[in-house]
């Protein structure tokens, strides 16, 4: 009898541990994730086009980039458990054939999609190719009302009208940012792809959300990434191997990129491998912590990022339209910040009029705050053991 009382004892003392630990690192984990994709995004897109600036040619080639980093998630994926010790679950715990299969589909699907997005940052600046990925965000909402139920509210309508009319903006006065010596039939081919690559994206989006209900936790969605990263590079070594992708890079480094071979292997190649995989491994954690047309959103928001960076480090235009496009884009962004604070404090406040609620203490009011953006709850991250 007082074996059982203790081990219910202990029992109980666990879930308590359970309910208010992982809580508290959620945010943290929400909080670094982001800015992982700040740092990712950012760096990526302007180490992308450093690539063509400086003599690079290849599409193969800068799309292969962009998932070869996939070895680097075995870091996120091994550490915890057998160096770190701070979990108990072992790696692939659960990862069951349906989650093979659809992570190597959409790794697939990815694999193309930095295709489209290589041919559109071989010939666009990059402040404008960053503008026109926005156009994903309209899309992001309609096929996440379809695919995942995601409810319309005045807020993210707001943001995706606003990201929109950005876009629309820019591509009125696209034809002054033709850049020179660019014919104008090579310029609307990158047009159409950055845009067809923000379309794919926005189908990506919600489909990883649907497909990251079945994961009880934040490793799995690392090693869905894995497989996806991998596939995707399956896809580009193929587009290589096909178009001697391979002998042209060597060719590039000791021939024709301007800033010789060693920038060419550790900044063009490596800061690229590196800079993508942050990114995409930063965006499967945004989608799996809150939901699709959140980390679609978050996503567009860095976009102004890379159209300051494009114009400091590149010297990109930037007139009137851009200038207006960024504003608009900055605009619809905190519209939609403003909207979960808003959301989060109504939730909260009725949290506390009707039964209470335990979570993440804070310093500004000396109470307790349930941590929600999408499907970041207590409940949630207390439901399973290895969250985090």
């Amino acid at each position: 009898m007082s074996d059982g009382r203790v081990n219910n004892s202990d029992q109980q003392e666990q879930e308590q541990n359970l309910v208010k630990a992982p809580a508290k690192r959620s945010l943290g984990l929400l909080i670094t994730t982001y800015g992982c994709l700040f740092v990712g995004s950012v760096a990526s897109s302007l180490l992308a086009k450093y690539y063509f600036v400086h003599g690079g040619s290849s599409r193969w080639v800068s799309t292969w980039v962009q998932s070869a980093g996939f070895p680097l998630l075995l870091v996120l994926i091994y550490f915890p458990h057998f160096v770190f010790k701070t979990t108990k679950r072992r790696p692939f715990t659960r990862f069951t054939q349906r989650h093979l299969f659809f992570s190597v589909v959409i790794g697939l699907f990815l694999g193309f999609n930095n295709f489209l997005f290589s041919w559109g940052t071989s010939y666009l600046p990059v402040s404008t190719s960053s503008l026109l990925l926005s156009t994903q965000l309209i899309f992001t909402l309609i096929l996440s009302v379809i695919i995942v139920k995601q409810k319309v509210t005045f807020s993210n309508l707001n943001c995706v009208v606003l990201l929109t009319l950005s876009s629309v903006l820019l591509a009125l006065g696209s034809s002054q940012d033709k850049p020179a010596g660019l014919t104008k039939t090579k310029y609307f081919i990158g047009f159409l792809s950055t845009i067809g690559a923000g379309l794919l994206f926005a189908l990506y989006l919600p489909v990883t959300e649907r497909v990251y209900r079945s994961v009880y936790c934040y490793a799995m969605v690392m090693e869905m990434q894995l497989v996806m990263e991998f596939s995707a590079t399956v896809f580009a070594t193929v587009g290589m191997a096909f178009d001697g992708g391979f002998k042209e890079m060597v060719k590039e480094a000791n021939q024709v990129f301007t800033k010789g071979p060693t920038v060419y292997w550790t900044v063009a190649i490596l800061a690229n491998v590196v800079t993508w995989q942050l990114c995409f491994a930063a965006t499967s954690g945004m989608v799996y912590l809150t939901s699709g047309i959140t980390g679609g959103i978050c996503m567009t928001a860095l976009l102004a990022m890379n159209v300051i960076g494009g114009v400091v480090v590149y010297g990109d235009e930037f007139g009137g339209v851009k200038i207006v496009s960024t504003v608009l884009c900055i605009w619809g962004f905190s519209s939609y910040v403003y909207g979960l604070y808003v959301k989060m404090k109504k939730e909260e406040k009725k949290e506390k009029e009707e039964k209470g609620y335990t979570g993440v203490k804070t310093a500004e009011d000396g109470g307790e705050m349930q941590v929600e953006m999408g499907k970041v709850k207590n409940d949630d991250v207390a439901a399973a053991d290895e969250r985090v």
